[in-house]
């Protein structure tokens, strides 16, 4: 692998935003393909970046940080090709539940798995169910993913259960719950398919979907 790609894997993990720019520009000024910076650059870094996470070497400030580091990278590249390069595993979507208006946590959740190869389709923060089930039938997603901090939006996971259900979608797609006040035995009682205790279990409860 070119030592240009390399640099922009350690700018990723080792979290250095001033050191993005110049090491994806090194590599696009070598000829490297756009796909080639995100794939063997920008998705390998991440993966160091979930490692140390996991590891407890790194914390939440870390992830939300690389996030932000590999938009700066992608920023650089040719107008669509994160989602050309990102988005060859299918389409993930992602939402907050309708009432509750927390996003960090889905954010970086975004961050990597479209790092992981997958196009995602966030629809922000408070979304009825009506707009993601919309959202499958207009993308053909198998996977979304639903963020709910708040106790008292629990009720937003059955009716998305109940919803896709009735629209003849539940069977076609994967369901995985997050959140402060989510658990796996939350999510065998409301019928869903997995429980991400972080962003980067998330990441993987989608790779095996």
């Amino acid at each position: 692998m070119k030592e240009s790609v390399l640099n922009v894997q350690k700018a990723i993990y080792e979290l250095d935003m001033d050191g993005i720019t110049d090491a994806v520009q090194k590599c696009l000024d070598e000829g490297v393909e756009s796909w080639e910076i995100i794939n063997d650059g920008m998705r390998e870094g991440m993966k160091v970046v979930g490692e140390r996470f996991e590891a407890g070497t790194y914390y939440l400030a870390d992830l939300v940080l690389s996030g932000a580091i590999m938009k700066m990278g992608v920023a650089l590249l040719d107008s669509g090709v994160e989602e050309d390069a990102s988005g060859g595993k299918g389409t993930v979507i992602l939402a907050t539940a309708k009432g509750d208006i927390h996003d960090i946590g889905k954010n970086i959740v975004a961050t990597l798995v479209s790092a992981a190869g997958f196009h995602v389709r966030d629809l922000g923060v408070d979304v009825h169910e009506d707009r993601i089930i919309e959202a499958v039938k207009e993308t053909g997603a198998s996977a979304i993913g639903l963020s709910v901090l708040l106790t008292t939006m629990v009720g937003s996971i059955k009716d998305l259960v109940d919803g896709l259900t009735e629209a003849g979608l539940r069977d076609k797609v994967k369901i995985a719950i997050g959140g402060a006040c989510c658990s796996q035995n939350l999510a065998d009682e409301m019928g869903v398919d997995a429980f991400g205790e972080d962003a980067v279990k998330a990441a993987k409860i989608f790779e095996k979907f």
